[in-house]
């Protein structure tokens, strides 16, 4: 019995113009028609999500934003997880020789120490307008209110990302959950924090089963979250090695990916 969806959002959910097309807004609205819990799973920060939660009329629905980081539902936090200062430090410290944009999500903040392509193409995605300032500025107020980045991403391009996975995310194993959400993202989190760990929150509040439920992604952040579902499903876009953990592989995002997923197992279920 099919009970709760599960979608990413960039690569997922939206085609490549960051629209949603009506197949997709429509398949959702089935969901809802038969009390399936739908919910959008995102590496955005939630106040990048608000604006699509509604065009798919998902606003009451439960939102997990920053990898699973930060789990909220009508304005009120369910969850969330930070990284200690001196792990943002000692992150910092490591990839300061690289050229990068690093990026500070706390809560329904965000900060970087200077404005890039990145940053700016980031901007073009939230509400809320980045704060420019040196990071020994934000950490010095991080633990004045004893918290600290839900999610700090690394910006550059696949060489210097590739180079990343291979030097620095090594060193971090211990304190730090870090996967890629498009090659030329780095994402780091506190180790506790997953999509996969976010998705089994939500599951858990609801009194469902891993086995009933659908996880639709495209990336390696989403890998967890796909084989951790009854059914993972990885988009036709995605990495081969994130297909090979689905249970199922559909069309890609700019093909009605998820819509055509989710009608095939309705078929199946009802």
């Amino acid at each position: 019995m099919l009970k709760a969806v599960f979608i990413d959002i960039d690569g997922t959910l939206l085609k490549s113009d960051h629209t949603v097309s009506d197949a997709t807004i429509k398949t959702i609205q089935q969901l809802k028609e038969k009390n399936i819990l739908v919910v959008l799973v995102s590496a955005r920060p939630v106040h990048g999500i608000s604006r699509i939660s509604k065009i798919v009329g998902l606003e009451s629905a439960p939102t997990i934003g920053l990898n699973g980081g930060y789990i909220a539902q009508n304005n009120q936090v369910l969850y969330k997880s930070n990284i200690p200062t001196s792990t943002v430090i000692a992150l910092h410290n490591a990839v300061e020789q690289y050229p990068l944009t690093t990026l500070y999500y706390q809560d329904e903040l965000w900060f970087a120490e200077k404005q890039s392509k990145y940053s700016i193409n980031e901007q073009k995605i939230s509400d809320v307008p980045v704060i420019i300032q040196p990071i020994a500025e934000t950490v010095l107020q991080w633990e004045k209110d004893n918290t600290g980045p839900n999610k700090i991403m690394m910006i550059g391009d696949e060489a210097t990302i590739q180079q990343l996975e291979l030097t620095v995310q090594p060193q971090f194993a211990n304190q730090l959950n870090m996967a890629k959400s498009k090659p030329i993202f780095l994402e780091a989190m506190p180790l506790n924090v997953s999509k996969a760990k976010a998705v089994e929150k939500i599951i858990q509040q609801y009194h469902i089963k891993p086995e009933e439920i659908i996880t639709i992604g495209d990336n390696f952040n989403d890998k967890e979250m796909i084989a951790m579902a009854g059914t993972g499903i990885a988009m036709g876009n995605a990495p081969d090695a994130v297909k090979a953990v689905a249970k199922y592989v559909t069309d890609t995002n700019n093909n009605d990916g998820v819509a055509k997923a989710i009608q095939h197992f309705l078929q199946q279920w009802f």
